[in-house]
């Protein structure tokens, strides 16, 4: 690390912070005015507002936009250097352009470490207080809609409603069959299941069950029988932006759990896990593209180069959201949804290499 490498360093992470603060400030201000409102219709308290709304809605945007902010900012400085005839000092030097990009890799690099440990462990805590703020004060109360609903859950067993009470935690006209193979070897059927907070476990009422045994069958009927099912309450409760209240090592258990059940809706939760590992390889991408294309000097001067950098990183933007749509449609594989703009813009920034003058 040289003298020069320290200083296009520090202003590296200097101008990424003063562009992340303006544009979440922006962000906040906006939100606001859009859910005032509704803080004033729910009587939501200033301190829960600022507290547990707020202080944790602003470092999920600073996340969500850290890879087109280190963009912007890696435009911003370069082009300032570019025109104050910076980077043709320092390439007329002797230093070479790959050599000129090391302290940028390296910001890059501390900022992608950071960001794959926020949006993997910090964040999904934080969201979990914001989004139950959110389903408190700004949604309307949840209700479960869904009727004739059939849940795998256990790799014999299959249980069925016909309709679920997420208020009373009651369910109606329940069914739990235990198949192996292609026979069926017991099914209770009852009137309803309901939860019993204090045992954590169902209760099962006005039940029947009919065992088979080859030819022979029995059947015990019942009033009342409490049970142990790998089922919960919270399985029938909202889902609102649940993926994004995940820890890495709970969305990989609640995507093990969905595929198990052979549930809809496992796309969403593989992009949101694909999607955490790509962001810190789309910090670095665009960081070297941004270097690549404004560390020319040009006569449209700085403000022309930061537009066209805010062009290409919505660009970015757009193609991920293309492509994050396809995949939740089923008409694409997540993994190649979430890497497919990195893949694009990787081979944009070798063009760009390639034929830009410096």
């Amino acid at each position: 690390m040289k003298l020069l490498d320290w200083y296009i360093l520090k202003r590296f992470l200097q101008t990424y912070l003063f562009v992340v603060m303006v544009i979440v400030l922006v962000v906040v201000m906006i939100d606001y005015t859009e859910k005032v409102d509704n803080f004033h219709k729910n009587n939501a308290p200033a301190s829960e507002i600022l507290g547990s709304y707020y202080l944790n809605f602003i470092p999920y945007w600073a996340n969500y936009i850290s890879p087109l902010m280190v963009f912007i900012a890696t435009v911003f400085l370069t082009s300032r250097l570019a025109a104050r005839t910076e980077i043709i000092a320092i390439l007329s030097s002797g230093v070479s352009f790959i050599r000129l990009l090391f302290p940028y890799v390296l910001g890059a690099s501390i900022l992608a470490v950071v960001t794959y440990f926020m949006v993997n462990y910090v964040i999904p805590k934080a969201n979990k207080t914001r989004i139950n703020f959110e389903i408190k004060y700004i949604n309307d109360a949840f209700t479960y809609s869904r009727r004739n609903v059939h849940i795998k859950i256990a790799p014999d067993t299959y249980a069925y409603l016909e309709s679920y009470n997420n208020q009373s935690n009651t369910g109606y006209r329940f069914t739990l069959e235990r198949v192996e193979g292609n026979e069926l070897k017991q099914k209770l059927t009852a009137d309803h299941i309901e939860w019993d907070k204090k045992k954590k476990k169902w209760g099962v009422y006005d039940y029947k069950i009919r065992t088979i045994n080859g030819l022979q069958e029995t059947l015990t009927p019942g009033a009342r029988l409490d049970t142990t099912l790998n089922l919960k309450p919270d399985d029938f409760g909202s889902d609102f932006n649940l993926y994004e209240t995940l820890t890495r090592p709970e969305l990989n258990r609640h995507i093990d759990l969905l595929v198990s059940r052979g549930s809809d809706g496992v796309e969403t939760y593989l992009l949101e896990k694909y999607s955490r590992d790509t962001r810190p390889f789309a910090i670095i991408i665009l960081t070297v593209i941004g270097v690549i294309m404004s560390a020319r000097k040009s006569r449209r001067g700085v403000g022309w180069q930061v537009a066209l950098g805010f062009f290409l990183a919505f660009t970015y933007l757009l193609f991920f959201m293309l492509a994050k749509g396809i995949a939740e449609s089923g008409n694409l594989n997540p993994v190649v949804a979430v890497w497919l703009p990195n893949a694009i813009f990787t081979v944009v920034g070798v063009f760009l290499y390639n034929t830009i003058p410096r």
